[in-house]
């Protein structure tokens, strides 16, 4: 007589692990195609903000959270020898700081008030200025990271040059606007301190838990969490576009093409004036990425309406930047890589 042998018996946390690898699976697929797509998907993100005004609603109270998360992702990855790098050897920082962050604004006055936009167009004065005296976005490290540049340059300036933001932001807009502008430089300066401190706190906690070759080797999905994340922002802002197009077509139309001809002008400066040292396109990225998000938190939100539309339209150069400049990104890439080895 065969003895009958007892049922196998499942075993409780063998089933939950494969049913929470299942569960992971899918969404981890997806982020590797989405971070896949790189540039292409930073450049879609323009069309569903504009296209897509009431996500951008329901995603504007978000966004906040989102540069947050920006940064700590940032933060999580940066090579670490690459860092010690240039903090041994801080010049190209500390020039590339002085650049962005007291160059550029008071040559952006100059130019304005040499043509007269302070007096026939206040309010596009107002927008140029903003953009001129913020720091650079916080979003750039990570639209460098998607193009192949070199993040970690461009992530230690934003650093430091936002630092000095609060310092700086309130002197040019005394110098050209007087009392017209309100600035808390306190206030902007907790906040961005706050932000900095904690991000950077979350993604060394990430880092330690993980490993930084765990990290390395989902570039992929982190890529494509980006792009999640940065789609929060970008509709955020992009929201009223769409309407101002229909309403208003040549002045949407003629600020558009201000915004484009602005990114692309800090781009080649910056390029030219750092081509010695390697890096020209990362910090060319990085000085056309200018963060008016905090400086319009930091008037209150007290803007005219073609202020916040230039605002809005800024936002085009940023993310279709990296489909623009991949050409020359390609070209260049080589050499760059060949120097560092």
């Amino acid at each position: 007589m065969v003895a009958l042998q007892p049922a196998a018996r499942a075993i409780p946390g063998h089933d939950m692990s494969i049913e929470l690898r299942r569960a992971v699976a899918l969404p981890a697929k997806l982020l590797t195609w989405l971070g896949s797509q790189g540039t292409r998907a930073a450049a879609a993100l323009v069309v569903i903000g504009v296209a897509a005004p009431p996500l951008g609603k329901l995603l504007k109270p978000y966004v906040t959270e989102a540069i947050f998360l920006l940064l700590c992702i940032s933060f999580m990855r940066v090579d670490v020898a690459a860092l010690r790098g240039y903090l041994r050897r801080p010049g190209i920082v500390l020039a590339a700081t002085a650049w962005t962050t007291l160059a550029v604004p008071l040559i952006a006055g100059m130019v304005s008030r040499a043509v007269g936009a302070d007096r026939y167009a206040p309010d596009v004065f107002l927008a140029l200025m903003l953009q001129a005296v913020a720091s650079p976005m916080m979003a750039s490290p990570s639209l460098a990271a998607l193009m192949g540049l070199d993040a970690t340059l461009v992530l230690i300036t934003l650093v430091t040059s936002t630092a000095l933001v609060p310092l700086t932001a309130p002197i040019f807009a005394y110098l050209f606007f007087g009392n017209a502008l309100t600035l808390s430089p306190l206030g902007l300066g907790l906040k961005l301190a706050l932000i900095l401190a904690g991000s950077l706190l979350v993604a060394g906690i990430v880092r330690w838990s993980i490993g930084a070759a765990a990290i390395a080797r989902h570039k992929l999905p982190i890529d494509g969490l980006n792009i999640i994340v940065l789609l929060v922002f970008v509709s955020a802002v992009m929201g009223n576009v769409a309407g101002n197009l229909f309403a208003h077509p040549a002045r949407t139309l003629g600020l558009t093409a201000l915004a484009f001809a602005v990114f692309f002008a800090l781009v080649g400066a910056t390029a030219l004036i750092f081509r010695s040292v390697g890096r020209e396109l990362a910090l060319g990225l990085m000085v056309s990425q200018r963060n008016m998000g905090l400086m319009v938190a930091a008037t209150e939100g007290v803007l005219p309406g073609t202020t916040w539309l230039y605002f809005a339209l800024s936002q085009f150069p940023i993310y279709l930047s990296p489909q623009l400049l991949k050409p020359i990104v390609k070209r260049v890439g080589p050499a760059i890589r060949a120097a560092d080895a």
